[in-house]
């Protein structure tokens, strides 16, 4: 245990890659890193937000990579090898207070950024040419509220009929041992806003539902996950698990349709959404 700011310390991390590596950051603005080795000392410290720095996420996918959010309403994208300077700045329109990689999309960020809502960022180009070409994949507002809480979930959406045919295909049968399955009419909305709101509406699509778009990259579609909508003989499983003896499972996975959620402050809401990256 040691000092390690002068102020309220708002965050600390692991490095996922040198576990005896960690960050914090602080209401002072200070992003320091820590060997646990040689408690006490920093091993770097950064100025380079200008405000309290209140998020750190180590990128589980790719080493040396390293996102940070500040009440700056800047995130920064660092090599770990280097932490002088970002490689990446991006505007989040809010103080960014979460900040989670996506579990199978390896490039996607996803940012709670409280009066700004929360924002997913496609850091492909950043992460892979060291280019400062992050975009917002998806935002959304809420009125009235901080987005303060974000996190993606592990399941995915995949076809029983073709991951059957996939991995079944021999004698043997397939095994359900061991499996997380959830079906769609499981998951609930645990509350909706009355009236919700959108900073980057485009237009409805023909079943109603919201589309979010971004200059000219592909359309997508966030929706709050409602009772009427999980009519759906698809099926939701937890990565990792295996319900056949064969790896071809993962073939009938949908890794277009991604669930996450948020919390909000003063509306005191918690949601459920459906992301569909088309």
């Amino acid at each position: 245990m040691w000092q390690a700011h002068h102020f309220e310390a708002w965050i600390a991390a692991f490095n996922y890659w040198q576990t005896e590596i960690v960050y914090s950051g602080g209401d002072d603005g200070l992003l320091k890193g820590w060997d646990t080795r040689t408690p006490g000392t920093s091993v770097f410290t950064s100025e380079r937000h200008s405000m309290g720095v209140c998020s750190i996420r180590s990128s589980p996918h790719r080493e040396n990579i390293l996102a940070t959010g500040s009440y700056d309403e800047h995130i920064l994208l660092w090599d770990t090898r280097n932490m002088k300077q970002p490689f990446a700045d991006m505007s989040a329109g809010g103080g960014v207070w979460r900040l989670k990689w996506h579990p199978f999309h390896h490039h996607l960020l996803l940012a709670a950024c409280m009066h700004g809502g929360f924002k997913i960022f496609n850091c492909q180009k950043a992460i892979e040419e060291k280019q400062e070409a992050c975009t917002v994949s998806a935002s959304h507002t809420l009125p009235n509220s901080l987005v303060y809480g974000a996190d993606w979930s592990w399941l995915y959406v995949h076809n029983p009929l073709q991951t059957c045919q996939s991995c079944c295909s021999g004698s043997s049968p397939c095994s359900n041992s061991g499996a997380k399955e959830a079906h769609l009419s499981n998951l609930k909305a645990v509350h909706q806003s009355p009236a919700p709101s959108y900073d980057h509406l485009a237009e409805n699509d023909e079943e109603g539902h919201t589309i979010l778009q971004s200059g000219s990259k592909p359309r997508t579609s966030v929706q709050a996950l409602a009772e009427d909508m999980m009519k759906s003989d698809s099926q939701l499983h937890t990565a990792g698990t295996k319900v056949c003896d064969s790896d071809l499972y993962l073939e009938a996975a949908n890794f277009d349709i991604s669930f996450l959620t948020t919390c909000s402050f003063y509306d005191h809401i918690l949601h459920l959404w459906k992301w569909e990256n088309i």
